[in-house]
């Protein structure tokens, strides 16, 4: 070990000593370092000129080419090889050209061997010219196929929509924004996801059925890249949304770098739609995207309407039917023409749309008092497009105020709730579902994982029990005909979404078979993480079904075409103001009799309310989601049967 330390000392110094020891042969090395360098720098100046890329190439076999042409010709010219030729050194260049790129050219030549043998070099070397050039130009061709696959290119288009990001409620917002687009000029929606492009537009093709005549043009790039989110023309877009990715570690930090490139430039641009899924990222998001950015908080979103939906069955038909574009939604009538009108007279002056609200003062109110004018202010309506909207009342049926009900009816007795699962968003749901709860309210928790967070409840007492939510026994013990509402979560956090759901589906087998041998008439709304396990869950009779990715899908989708929605829908699922409420039809209008519908807005408006639809078992039995009709016409009749609902907005 000393001998190979000191070796390596002795190698050190002697090499430390070599410039002083090369010092007099200073001279040699410099002329032989000087054509070095002019080496290097020729070579130096050809590879650049190389890495230029097609065009570079073809300028080089060009020069090589007209080189090879002017040699041979000096030989031909100079030797006199072609004593048939007629013309001068130009004439004998342009024939050469043609051996050159031409093969063929040589089958026609006259004179001697010589000639011949000159000619037929210069071919085999036009060939392998010819070959390279076709060579580069099929390799630029195929460069330039795979910049256009790989989606690099610029988009030019104005008054488009813009989606950031990949996830799977992708195909929701699209398929709801084609819907949407349907009554405009050449719709375009582009998207920008760092993805491949092909794969981007098969998967689009794939799972959404029908473009509508909307036009969906894809990018890859990184969204938080503002060089790569200039592809997607975002300046020039009528509204950015901006998706949480579901594969990142952190999808809110993601968002909030996303919404920084996007507002670098300052506030002025298109509405943006951002998703944010930790509640606890919200202010800072709301820093970043200022006035123009509207935010959607996923878990609170999903619980509000959870709870909304437990407490009365088919309310999560009305919501569905109010978020999507595939039937009625809400929209802003502006400058209409009902003159000195109230609130209570505008809801019976359109035969295809329902008045829900006025915007006064640039605020959006729900179900205001009936006595309120409406001359000069917005209207909020329920209708099934904008372009269906009238700025004239057209409505010819009044209401039959003789057959309106008598009925009242209130129950504020204490209930008893079980929630099974448990997942991010069950902390909020709990938080929700106290608010709506009489004192002495009890909640039973059944989870096959732990529970953490559950936060301090002024009305209901919760209790936390373990044990396996697919297991029929235990089952049994916790489900109870005296219950008054059974919500179902999704392990959304410890499980794939569809072995999740495959958890859920036979839970609520379990449970709906538990409550029909009891006779029981306890409502059971269960969370789906994907859409189409919906349907399987039909099968276990379930009241009410919601899709968590989905429902956010909708809101992202109206938010981006009106973000003056977002007050709407705060009102709705929110505990605050007017929200949908399912409440008997013999409150509102005579049992057993068949009246319009007209007849049941003014009963509903008799006790404050504002009637949005119907639900009954007979329409179960049609179109009707769950026996659900929202907007109908106010000419349209219905006989009240025992079990029908009046939809109503009111104020708990």
């Amino acid at each position: 070990m000393a001998r190979t330390g000191q070796q390596l000392r002795q190698r050190t110094a002697k090499a430390m000593n070599q410039p002083r020891q090369g010092a007099a042969t200073t001279p040699t090395r410099t002329a032989a370092t000087s054509r070095s360098h002019l080496r290097d720098r020729l070579r130096y100046r050809f590879d650049n000129s190389m890495s230029r890329g097609t065009p570079a190439l073809i300028a080089w076999l060009t020069v090589v080419t007209l080189l090879l042409i002017v040699l041979f010709s000096l030989v031909v010219t100079v030797l006199r090889l072609n004593r048939n030729q007629q013309g001068n050194f130009g004439t004998s260049m342009f024939g050469n050209l043609l051996h050159a790129l031409d093969p063929g050219t040589i089958g026609g030549d006259q004179g001697s061997w010589a000639f011949k043998l000159t000619m037929l070099a210069l071919t085999i070397a036009g060939l392998f010219i010819v070959s390279a050039l076709i060579g580069v130009i099929a390799a630029g061709i195929d460069t330039r196929l795979a910049d256009l696959r790989r989606g690099r290119s610029i988009v030019l288009e104005r008054d488009h929509t813009v989606i950031l990001g990949w996830s799977e409620s992708i195909f929701t917002i699209v398929r709801e924004l084609t819907i949407a687009n349907e009554s405009r000029r050449k719709p375009v929606i582009v998207v920008l996801a760092d993805r491949d492009k092909v794969e981007m537009e098969d998967d689009l093709r794939a799972k959404v059925e029908d473009f509508r005549g909307t036009r969906v043009v894809c990018r890859s790039g990184s969204p938080m890249d503002i060089d790569d989110l200039r592809l997607s023309s975002h300046g020039t877009a009528r509204s950015v949304i901006l998706l949480a990715p579901e594969d990142s570690e952190d999808p809110d930090s993601e968002v909030i770098k996303t919404l920084l490139a996007l507002t670098h430039g300052g506030n002025e641009g298109a509405r943006i739609v951002a998703e944010i899924r930790n509640p606890s990222n919200l202010e800072a998001a709301r820093l970043v995207g200022a006035d123009r950015t509207v935010l959607l908080d996923i878990r609170e979103t999903v619980a509000k309407l959870l709870v909304q939906t437990s407490r009365q069955s088919g309310a999560a038909a009305v919501y569905t039917e109010l978020f999507d574009y595939g039937g009625d939604e809400i929209y802003f009538l502006e400058g209409h023409r009902l003159g000195a009108v109230t609130y209570a007279e505008a809801q019976l002056a359109f035969e295809e749309a329902s008045v829900i609200g006025v915007v006064a003062d640039g605020v959006p109110t729900l179900n205001p008092p009936p006595e309120t004018a409406v001359a000069g202010h917005t209207l909020i309506v329920v209708a099934e497009d904008d372009s269906t909207l009238k700025a004239d009342p057209d409505a010819t049926v009044r209401p039959d105020l003789s057959r309106l009900g008598a009925g009242t009816g209130e129950d504020d007795h204490p209930t008893r709730a079980l929630l099974i699962g448990w997942n991010e968003r069950a902390p909020i749901v709990l938080r929700e579902l106290d608010h709506y709860a009489p004192p002495g309210s009890t909640l039973t928790v059944l989870t096959a994982f732990d529970v953490a967070g559950v936060p301090d409840l002024e009305n209901l007492r919760v209790t936390v029990v373990p044990g396996p939510t697919t297991d029929r026994r235990t089952l049994e013990e916790h489900v109870r005909a005296d219950l008054d509402q059974v919500l179902v979560l999704c392990y959304s956090d410890h499980l794939e979404p569809q072995a999740a759901d495959a958890r859920t589906l036979v839970t609520l087998l379990h449970v709906r078979d538990i409550l029909s041998r009891a006779d029981a008439a306890t409502p059971v709304v269960s969370e789906m993480l994907d859409d189409r396990n919906r349907v399987l869950a039909q099968v276990a009779h379930v009241d009410d079904v919601v899709v968590s990715g989905e429902i956010v899908s909708l809101l992202v989708t109206q938010l981006s075409e009106d973000p003056r929605l977002e007050v709407v829908f705060d009102q709705l699922l929110g505990d605050e103001g007017s929200e949908i409420y399912l409440r008997p039809a013999e409150w509102y209008v005579e049992p057993g009799t068949e009246v319009t519908y007209a007849t049941i807005i003014a009963g509903a408006s008799r006790r404050g309310e504002t009637a949005i639809g119907y639900k009954s078992e007979v329409l179960a039995e049609g179109e009707a989601s769950f026996g659900v009709r929202v907007n109908p016409a106010k000419s349209e009749s219905f006989r009240v049967l025992p079990g029908d609902r009046v939809v109503v907005l009111a104020d708990d």
